[in-house]
Parts: structure tokens; C-alpha cells; sequence
């Protein structure tokens, strides 16, 4: 990539934005035939103020066009980037706020865009287009962080609540794709902002946020006394309120909860958590998606199934998903909580020796949310295991999937 000429970095990333030469032009205000000329290197690019406004609307840094981007990573859908985490950690490396505690900060993005940008993210994640999220993510960073570093008052509480959520978005997303401690810097950040916010729901998801990066780090026993801790702090009863809010936050507290006693192998830990969050989904009535979380009644069996996998009981977990789960409620959830479940259960039936169905479960997630599986780490050692332990050729589907993952035997 450092030898290409500025017109092929140009017609890469533009082409990595899904972006017509047409659609390019008329964003810049220029005319088709110009950016071909460029791209092709007829035309030279000389003035410092069009290459920033190409940056701009590729969203990338302007250091990457002049040919100063860091080592590419290849995968086979174009999952990330390894140029994209270097844009993401250069966005949470940012300290707009500091800088405006010293100076007059930049002119923030208005709060009603931002809003419409957090809530757009949140459902890009929530329907598993991790590849498109990641590349819009440097910009939404910066932009929260101006906001965040802009306004005073109301509008600064709010601000700070719009970027402690686009943290949880990228903690959420990174973890995911096994970029495990930029997703805990993410998370991190997102309960420092979430204080600021003044808003301990927000804070109780955040602190979910940072609990699942640590266990992703090999740290599952602090990520479980956290969760219990905030938990208990959040519970309804006293001086908290039992709205449905409180309810989803205080139920996925406890569900990660037993996720991190599930991975220290600590059954009854996970039993008595299960229970709780059981007691809030009750209370709740039903699938909600308070504070992103998608808490209730079906993604609490979700984690009994994930559990069950996490303790090394497939048949358990297999049990959950063909007797517990209901399939309308099922196909209600988003695609990410689904093709996530489909994942954990084609990790189950590895664990019982059986490949078909393992293999049968990574498919049926695959056409639900592609990203979900040719993107995460965890589902390519599934694959791979599904290919080693298959005698002779794998069925022409599996066969497929595994190419499209790049995954050999």
C-alpha cells in the first residue's frame, strides 16, 4: 500500500466506502472525469486543502493518502482493517475534553445529527454489518468526543451520554473481532463519560461493556466481581425504582455475570445469577431493548445456552435451544442476538461430536448475519474444527462458508 500512488490510495478507499466514482465526485464538487484523472494519476494532487477534504469524505487520515498507513491485514469479507483499528485507537486516543478545558473547543456537530448517528450505529451493530460500522466508527469518535468537549449545561450531560454509548458501540464491536484491549480502552471510557452523564443506568451498561473485555483478556474472576457489585448496587427495591429501564440494565448485569462464572467453571455461581436476572425478566414481561440491551425473556435463555457452552455441557446448552426457546419471540430478536445464539449452539454440538448439525447451526447464523461468523475469531476455530473432524470432503455449504471465512482444514 506505501508504494501505490496517491490516485490508487484514493480509488482504494473509495472503493473500500462502497462509493461510486460519481458519488465521489459529487461530494467533493467536482466532476466524474476529474476523479478518474486523479485516480488513474493524470492528474496530480498538489493542494493540501482538496487532499483534506478527500480525508474528510473518505473518512480516513489524511496521512494515509500521502502513503504513511501501517502494515494491511487481509481477511476474506473485509471485516476490519488493520488500517481501520489504528483509525479507531487514534479517535479514543483523542482528549477533546481536555483541550477544552484550556482552550475554546471546536464547533460541536448538533446534538439532534449526533443522536440520529448514535442510534444509527447502535442498529448497524445490533444487525451484525461489523465491516461498515468499523469504517464509520473513527468519525463518529471524534465527532461525540467534539460534542462531548462543546456544550455545557443540559446539552453537555447529553453530549456525554451520546459518547458514552458510541464507547460502548465500539467496545461492543472491537471485542467481537478480537481486538480485545482496544474493545476494554472503549469500555473503560464509556463508564468515565457515563458519571459525567449523570446516569447510573448508563454507567450499569457500561460497566457490562468493560466486564465482557476483561473476560475476552483471560480475566473472567474481576469481571464477575464487578457485575455482582454494580448488580447489586442497580437492583430494584428501596430507593431504586423497578422501571423497565432498571430491570434490562440490572438483568444483563447479572446474565454477564454468570457468563464470567461460566468461564472460571463456577456452575452454581451461574445458577444463582441466572436466577436473578429469570426473577427480572418476569417483572419486565417480555423482549425489550432498553439502553441497547435486547433483555428479556428469550435472551436470558440465549445466555443459558451460552452458559451451558461456556462450561463445557454442548448437551445442555442443545436442550436449552430445542426446548426453551420459542421460535417466534426467536425470530423477533435482532440479527446479531440470533446468528450470536446460532454460533454458541454450533459450539455445543462440536462439543457432543456433532459436526453436521455444528456445521448446520454456522450456516443458518451465516444467512442471518454474515459478519457474526466469517468475522469472529471464536467462529472460525468452530469452522475448523467442523473441517477436521468431517470424514472425507465437507458438504459443498460448509465447503462454501469456510472459503468465504478463510478457513482451511
Amino acid at each position: 500500500m506505501d508504494e501505490l500512488p496517491i490516485g490508487r490510495r484514493v480509488a482504494y478507499w473509495r472503493g473500500r466506502r462502497k462509493m461510486s466514482q460519481q458519488v465521489f465526485a459529487d461530494r467533493l464538487g467536482k466532476s466524474k472525469s476529474w476523479v478518474d484523472k486523479v485516480e488513474r494519476g493524470v492528474r496530480r494532487l498538489d493542494k493540501f486543502s482538496v487532499l483534506y477534504e478527500i480525508a474528510d469524505i473518505l473518512q480516513v487520515d489524511v496521512q494515509l493518502l500521502l502513503g504513511k498507513d501501517p502494515e494491511r491485514r487481509t481477511d476474506a469479507l473485509n471485516c476490519i482493517d488493520q488500517v481501520e483499528v489504528e483509525e479507531i485507537r487514534a479517535a479514543l486516543e483523542r482528549y477533546d475534553s481536555m483541550s477544552a478545558y484550556f482552550d475554546a473547543a471546536p464547533y460541536p456537530r448538533p446534538l439532534a445529527d449526533m443522536r440520529k448517528a448514535v442510534n444509527h450505529a447502535w442498529l448497524t451493530y445490533q444487525y451484525g454489518r461489523y465491516g461498515m460500522l468499523t469504517r464509520a466508527l473513527p468519525k463518529l469518535l471524534r465527532d461525540a468526543q467534539a460534542a462531548d468537549a462543546g456544550y455545557s449545561g443540559d446539552e453537555a450531560r447529553e453530549a456525554a451520554h451520546l459518547l458514552g454509548q458510541v464507547y460502548q458501540i465500539a467496545s461492543s464491536v472491537l471485542r467481537k473481532l478480537g481486538e480485545c484491549d482496544l474493545a476494554w480502552l472503549a469500555a473503560d471510557r464509556s463508564m468515565a463519560v457515563a458519571q459525567r452523564a449523570d446516569d447510573q443506568l448508563l454507567a450499569g451498561i457500561a460497566t457490562t461493556r468493560v466486564c465482557n473485555a476483561l473476560v475476552a483478556m483471560g480475566r473472567p474472576r474481576p469481571a464477575l466481581e464487578l457485575n455482582v457489585t454494580i448488580a447489586n448496587r442497580l437492583a430494584p427495591g428501596g430507593a431504586n425504582d423497578a422501571s423497565p429501564e432498571r430491570l434490562s440494565v440490572y438483568g444483563m448485569l447479572l446474565l454477564q455475570g454468570a457468563m464470567a462464572a461460566a468461564r472460571i467453571g463456577d456452575s452454581a455461581t451461574v445458577g444463582d445469577l441466572i436466577s436473578g436476572a429469570e426473577e427480572a425478566a418476569i417483572l419486565l414481561g417480555g423482549d425489550q431493548n432498553h439502553y441497547w440491551t435486547s433483555f428479556g425473556p428469550t435472551n436470558l435463555e440465549l445466555h443459558r445456552a451460552a452458559a451451558a457452552v461456556e462450561l463445557g455441557d454442548g448437551g445442555r446448552a442443545v436442550e436449552v435451544h430445542q426446548q426453551r426457546i420459542q421460535e417466534p419471540p426467536f425470530n423477533a430478536l435482532l440479527p446479531e442476538r440470533r446468528a450470536h445464539h446460532l454460533l454458541d449452539i454450533a459450539r455445543g454440538y462440536a462439543q457432543m461430536g456433532d459436526v453436521a448439525n455444528a456445521g448446520e447451526m454456522l450456516l443458518r447464523g451465516d444467512r442471518l448475519a454474515p459478519s457474526e461468523i466469517r468475522c469472529r475469531p471464536i467462529a472460525h476455530e468452530v469452522m475448523s474444527d467442523i473441517l477436521r473432524r468431517t470424514r472425507g470432503a465437507p458438504p459443498s455449504p460448509i465447503a462454501e462458508l469456510a472459503e468465504h471465512m478463510g478457513v482451511g482444514v
